[in-house]
């Protein structure tokens, strides 16, 4: 397939999940104008709901969200954005929805939402991920009978050694040590928060205060270091005035972090922050297409997965206000849950 410009691969269900996605699709992005234009599908994989790029090799990685036991898919990418399957590794767990890559380089983490355990991959020299070589399962509860029955591991965040894990189901962010042999040792809960809270997303911002999203509760909450050096609860709003139910998905951030971005699924909007270190205050929000799944920053545009309506909205971000406007009309794609702009990578 040709592809000039940039290229944004998209992830969502297939109908094994409910979905009428057929894989990893690609498109063709005009930095300028922001729209987006089909090139097809990349690769045809069973619900690739969540995806990533490795730090320095021309290689794709999926979590494939499905049960009784999920997988992930490694794809090298070639400069026209054709994939070619590398690896499919089996997780361990239930509809896995979340992964990461080590800063290291040596191990890809991925979070297992149904079944609440994290599971640890090896990367080789060429970043083709090996059978796990480690399975931390996670425990706990919380107040939401029909989400919180049990631990549901939704982020993996790794940074330097240690690893933050967002559990929706027991409200809690865990850390956790890696050592380089790939096994994962639990430290204890690194944030408690208020009961109900279902912590989903994390994200860290440039002045170093740790945000996290509360799907269950609508809130977006940030954290800095106490004392004894564990995150402590600085600030938390609403991510939506609006009334009736809101269950917030992504967090994203500008490069310059004057700006918190929120997606809100139920209000079906895009949450603008102004953000100094100490406050985010809600300076607008910003309608974008039915149940905003994840959201990506590519320049000055900011696109939304609109995983219901099944469509991406670009919007593109007002340098000055930060409040991002809808440019052009929504691109459609099939059960959209995930947006990777592809950086290409040269293998030295």
């Amino acid at each position: 397939m040709e592809a000039n410009g940039e290229l944004v691969f998209v992830g969502g269900y297939t109908p094994d999940k409910g979905g009428d996605g057929a894989g990893i699709t690609l498109f063709r992005r005009d930095p300028a104008a922001g729209a987006l234009t089909p090139l097809g599908v990349a690769a045809r994989t069973p619900s690739p709901s969540f995806l990533i790029q490795h730090p320095a090799l021309p290689i794709l990685y999926a979590v494939n969200e499905v049960d009784p036991e999920g997988t992930v898919s490694a794809f090298a990418v070639s400069a026209d954005g054709a994939l070619t399957e590398l690896a499919v590794r089996a997780t361990g767990g239930t509809d896995p929805a979340h992964l990461a890559i080590t800063p290291d380089a040596r191990h890809l983490l991925v979070a297992n939402y149904s079944s609440g355990s994290v599971s640890v991959h090896p990367l080789d020299a060429a970043g083709v991920p090996a059978e796990r070589s480690d399975l931390l399962g996670l425990t706990g509860r919380g107040p939401v009978a029909d989400r919180q029955a049990g631990p549901h591991a939704h982020m993996v965040f790794p940074e330097r050694d240690e690893v933050l894990i967002a559990d929706l189901g027991s409200d809690r962010v865990w850390r956790a040590r890696l050592d380089r042999s790939g096994r994962l040792t639990m430290s204890g809960p690194a944030i408690v928060a208020e009961p109900g809270t279902g912590p989903r997303h994390l994200r860290r911002s440039p002045d170093g205060a740790l945000l996290m999203v509360g799907e269950l509760d609508g809130t977006l909450s940030w954290f800095r270091p106490s004392a004894d050096g564990t995150p402590a609860r600085a600030g938390r709003v609403a991510t939506t005035t609006r009334d009736g139910e809101n269950l917030p998905s992504e967090i994203t951030m500008r490069p310059d972090g004057r700006f918190v971005y929120v997606a809100n699924r139920g209000p079906d909007t895009v949450a603008t922050f102004a953000w100094d270190g100490e406050q985010a205050v809600l300076v607008a929000e910003t309608p974008v297409g039915h149940w905003p799944r994840h959201m990506t920053l590519l320049g000055d545009h900011l696109y939304v997965a609109n995983q219901l309506s099944q469509s991406v909205t670009a919007l593109r971000i007002d340098a000055e206000t930060g409040v991002p406007v809808q440019q052009g009309e929504p691109t459609i794609v099939a059960s959209p849950t995930c947006l990777l702009g592809w950086a290409p990578r040269v293998v030295s």
